[in-house]
Formats: structure tokens, sequence, C-alpha cells
């Protein structure tokens, strides 16, 4: 990858290249704290702004730029995450993760430190699936923080609590709190190969709007929830039964024609995408344990479906 100069800066200024590499890092790190890629590249931009705000002089005084953007772009979001409640409560229905396109990640880890157990540990893949952020969102911000940093970016307890503003120790604390909530609100998923058939029975059953296919398809007490938001109308509360969402989702079919809905990876998963003329107008993610359907997240806020309007992919 080749930029342009700064001005005194050679083409291989060494400081120059680890900016540039490490902005992957920074918004894989804040796209997990926040579940919105928007607000991601948001806190990229002020990272990098606060960084060409300082002197040379106090450039240089730092001695790991990565680790100081890191750094930063966790202090700015454990902010956004704060003030994100608020915002929230006043959100128009249910409250989903901004949906990501493509299926691989931008980054192999931390350079940072090391998870202190290998069972703590959790996969860059993993912790892309909206099963996972849905769960990373009922996360006190702080739990939240030191738990993505620690389990998933391999940051040391030492490291985050420069972040988080509270001892090692209690930052071991609310990771471990994040943890036994994560364990005990999520379910395995299965083979990615057995994931991808069933939401493609699912496309063909909905297609053929066939009702008993799409019931044997969802588990009993599935759920789908569904997140509008902005100007357009949205399920207020989620749709739970197999039957009830076979139902709605016909129904839906039938009140918009001309949907062409497309198999695509959703946060790292097998998912749908409708298009009308040519345009992304929903994403539906999925989570399968065994051979069902347990969860849907469906969502039709065009604030969210940017990334889905270009490349349909970010690898």
């Amino acid at each position: 990858m080749t930029t342009e100069s700064e001005p005194g800066q050679g083409p291989t200024d060494p400081v120059l290249q680890v900016l540039v590499s490490e902005r992957r890092q920074v918004i894989s790190v804040a796209y997990r704290l926040l579940g919105s890629l928007a607000d991601a590249e948001d806190v990229v931009q002020e990272t990098y702004a606060r960084w060409y705000a300082m002197t040379p002089e106090q450039q240089e005084a730092i001695d790991v730029p990565g680790a100081w953007l890191t750094k930063v772009a966790g202090r700015i979001c454990l902010d956004l995450l704060k003030s994100a409640r608020s915002r929230r409560e006043r959100y128009v229905g249910e409250w989903i993760p901004e949906p990501l396109p493509g299926g691989t990640e931008w980054i192999s880890g931390s350079s940072g430190g090391a998870a202190d157990d290998p069972a703590e540990r959790v996969s860059l893949d993993e912790s892309i699936t909206m099963a996972f952020l849905v769960v990373l969102d009922s996360m006190t911000p702080a739990e939240r923080v030191a738990f993505v940093l620690h389990d998933v970016f391999r940051y040391s307890f030492v490291d985050v609590a420069e972040i988080v503003g509270r001892t090692p120790g209690a930052c071991r604390q609310l990771a471990s709190s994040a943890r036994r909530r994560l364990h005990t609100s999520r379910a395995p998923a299965g083979p990615a190969a057995q994931q991808a058939g069933i939401v493609r029975k699912f496309r063909q059953a909905w297609e053929a709007k066939d009702i008993d296919a799409l019931v044997g398809l969802l588990d009993p007490d599935a759920t789908v929830i569904a997140d509008g938001g902005g100007l357009v109308s949205t399920v207020l509360r989620p749709v739970e039964g197999s039957e009830q969402i076979a139902r709605y989702i016909v129904a839906l079919a039938e009140r918009v024609p001309g949907l062409t809905v497309l198999e695509r990876v959703v946060n790292g998963r097998p998912g749908l995408v409708a298009q009308r003329d040519g345009v992304t107008v929903t994403v539906a993610a999925f989570h399968v344990e065994g051979d069902r359907i347990t969860r849907i997240w469906t969502v039709r806020n065009p604030d969210k479906l940017g990334p889905w309007r270009g490349a349909q992919s970010l690898s």
C-alpha cells in the first residue's frame, strides 16, 4: 500500500507506516466495541485527528504509536458507550448492531499481549457474529471494553486498566463478569456449511410462500427481531414462535412484491439480503443450532445499510 508523504516525511517514514497499518486494527476494535461501522469510522477519524494535533516532540515521545492509537480509540469508544444508552432508549423499536458485509476479517490479532488463559480467548471471526454482538450490547460499557480488549484482542489487564480507568484487578473482574454473561446467553452454532444449507432452504421456502416448510426450518421457540429506525416502519416487539414467524414473513413478502433475495455473508455467517431495484433494503442475520433456525435479526434502518450499498465485502 502506498501513501502520499506528509511534509517533512519520506514515503518510507516508519511512524507513518505504523499509522497506516494500524488503521485496520483501530477500526476493528471500535466496531466490536460499538456495534456500528459508521461510529467506528468516526472514532478512527477522531483518534488520528488527536495524533496529528500533537507537536512533533509529543509524537516522538510515544514509544509505540499503534498502542497509543488503540488506547485513545478505546477511551473514545468508552465515552460513546456511556452516552449510547440514553440514545437507544429513544430508538424506535429494537436496537440491533449494524450488519457487516463480508466473511473475512481485517486483521489477525493484537500484538499488545495475550489472554491469560486459552479458554478465555475468542476468535476474531466469532466476535463479529450478530449473536455475539447482541450479547456484547447487553454488557455495561466497562465490561464490554475490558472483555473485548482482553479476550478478543489479547491486551493485558494492565493495558486495559489504562483505558478503562480502573485497576488491573478490577478490569479482570469486569472481563470475568462479561464472560459469564456471554456463556449464559450464547448457544453454539452449527458448522458453516450446514448453516448455509438451512438459510438457503429458508430463502427458497420464503420465495415459495411455503408456510409448512418455513415452520420445519424454524425452532418452535424461534425469535425474529426487526430493526427499522429512522423513517422506516418496523415491528416494535419480537415475533416469537415458528408458526407466527412463518406467517409473518410470508405476509411481508405479499405486502412488498418485487424483492430480490440474495444469499450473502452477514457478520461472518450465512445470511440474506433483500434488494428492490438493485438497492439493499433489508439485511437478515441468522443463528442456527443443529438443523433449526433459532434467531433472525433483520435490519432495515437505511442509516445502518450504508456498507451494503457498495462493495459486498470489507476484506
